[in-house]
């Protein structure tokens, strides 16, 4: 009964959103509220044009950053602000995400991911560097050191998906119950991203007082960016084949596992599950921290992060 009534509550937001939420607005339009002073763009292939800004000391270690489901670049502008004058900061919006662009009918994947990170530092000629990863991004970012360890001089992973068998620690926010119901999902162009976004969003920061109208307009509205609610409703996050605790003893990566013990999307035991399987990792949680603790808890993760940086091996 829970079910059918919480269905039926889907079908009704959906309906009252179906005014609204046709709409796809144009990247060039969107570039002009939530571009960068930083941005840039690469054409990985015809068509699939990333979004990323590159910021910071060319001289220093350099940081790849890579967001959460439905996040930008501009997830780590806190740190981008606190680290910049010591590392070389690069950020990348995910295809389906932010300001990058793709053809009709592009399929996103975790491996497909990961080796957008690779073509992007190849491209830029960083060949050793250190990446960070939230959410869906971290999952990419682990996926990327079981592939390419040797270009990685650190690992980190800020509540990051891709523990095997991993639970949500509570009841979903709106958009996740949408994505894990068949029919629901088939609906999700029909509704209103703003309601999708406010409601994910408190469960993502914790703190109200960060959820502001800016901030739940950005999200809306580089989701209703040309294509990218194709891509969101067809992407696998899925790791082929699947991964094992096995997958995680293998990292030899110096890696730092960050968590926010008020995580309501990943539950911290997922992280002190990653801490403990990969060798030598290094956990740092959050009491107050949601599941962006980079953007909730900035000056204390930028903190340990730097701590981090300056404890890896010195580069030859």
């Amino acid at each position: 009964m829970r079910r059918a009534t919480r269905l039926a509550s889907i079908i009704a937001v959906a309906l009252a959103g179906t005014a609204c939420a046709s709409r796809e607005i144009p990247i060039a339009e969107l570039k002009l509220t939530y571009g960068l002073p930083a941005s840039q763009t690469f054409e990985l292939a015809p068509g699939v044009r990333l979004h990323y800004t590159d910021e910071g000391r060319r001289d220093a270690r350099t940081l790849i950053l890579v967001h959460g489901f439905a996040a930008s670049v501009h997830a780590w502008r806190p740190w981008v602000e606190r680290l910049s004058a010591d590392y070389r900061l690069i950020a990348i919006d995910l295809p389906g995400h932010g300001l990058t662009e793709t053809p009709e009918g592009y399929r996103a994947s975790l491996e497909g991911n990961a080796d957008l990170v690779d073509k992007l530092a190849t491209h830029l000629g960083v060949d050793h560097f250190v990446l960070a990863g939230n959410s869906m991004g971290g999952a990419v970012s682990l996926a990327y050191a079981m592939k390419h360890p040797e270009s990685l001089d650190g690992l980190v992973l800020i509540d990051a998906a891709g523990w095997p068998g991993e639970r949500a620690g509570g009841p979903p926010p709106l958009v996740f119950a949408l994505l894990n119901n068949g029919f629901a999902r088939s609906l999700m162009k029909l509704i209103d991203p703003r309601l999708l976004a406010r409601d994910g969003l408190k469960a993502a920061y914790v703190d109200p007082a960060l959820v502001n109208e800016a901030l739940v307009e950005r999200y809306a509205n580089l989701a209703m960016a040309e294509g990218h609610r194709d891509v969101l409703l067809t992407q696998d996050s899925r790791p082929d084949p699947p991964w094992t605790p096995d997958s995680f003893h293998a990292i030899r990566t110096p890696t730092l596992v960050m968590t926010g013990e008020k995580d309501a999307l990943i539950p911290a035991d997922s992280a002190r599950s990653i801490a403990s399987a990969i060798p030598g990792a290094y956990l740092v949680t959050y009491p107050e921290g949601g599941h962006v603790p980079m953007e909730q808890l900035p000056d204390a993760t930028a903190q340990h992060l730097r701590a981090f940086i300056q404890g890896l091996p010195p580069r030859n």
